[in-house]
């Protein structure tokens, strides 16, 4: 019997929510239409070149073409799931509720810390967009200025206090 983990692992995520920016959506969208109208076709040629050079078994640029071709195929698959499960959120929420696409500031040991919480695909720590599926994502989801909340994280449980939502 054969065994395929790595369609498993991807089906495990299928029909999840994946919270955007209206922004990030139509770059998914744009990345998504290159693939499928001009990066498939550039492979088709390349196959086809390729297989004219001669003995497949041996043929160095068939094969770097077939991985091109396997690499291009799953990344329209998981756009293509990804933006049929898109849920676009705007960056300003007017209930001061900590939610996705807002940006929270929060205090630890007189320090503060400003972050916008994002969904998976946009989350960039050096940017500090932080993703909602992070432990500190999912700690501070819901909390309103004033509140204190704590996590686990790799390095030990952390408190801190919301001290603004926007």
């Amino acid at each position: 019997m054969l065994h395929y983990p790595q369609l498993f692992i991807f089906t495990q995520f299928m029909n999840e929510k994946e919270y955007l920016t209206q922004e990030k959506f139509d770059e998914f969208k744009k990345e998504l239409a290159n693939l499928k109208n001009v990066r498939r076709k550039e492979v088709a040629e390349n196959l086809e070149y390729s297989k004219a050079l001669g003995d497949l078994a041996e043929n160095a640029e068939y094969h770097e073409a077939r991985d091109m071709q396997a690499t291009i195929e799953d990344r329209i698959a998981k756009l293509e799931e990804l933006l049929k499960n898109a849920v676009i959120v705007s960056a300003h929420d007017a209930t001061g509720t900590v939610n996705v696409g807002s940006v929270v500031t929060v205090e630890k040991d007189s320090k503060t810390f400003i972050y916008t919480i994002v969904g998976s695909e946009e989350s960039d720590v050096t940017s500090n967009k932080i993703s909602i599926r992070s432990p500190f994502g999912q700690a501070v989801l819901g909390k309103k200025k004033g509140e204190k909340f704590t996590f686990k994280a790799p390095n030990g449980e952390l408190s801190y206090v919301v001290s603004d939502v926007k």
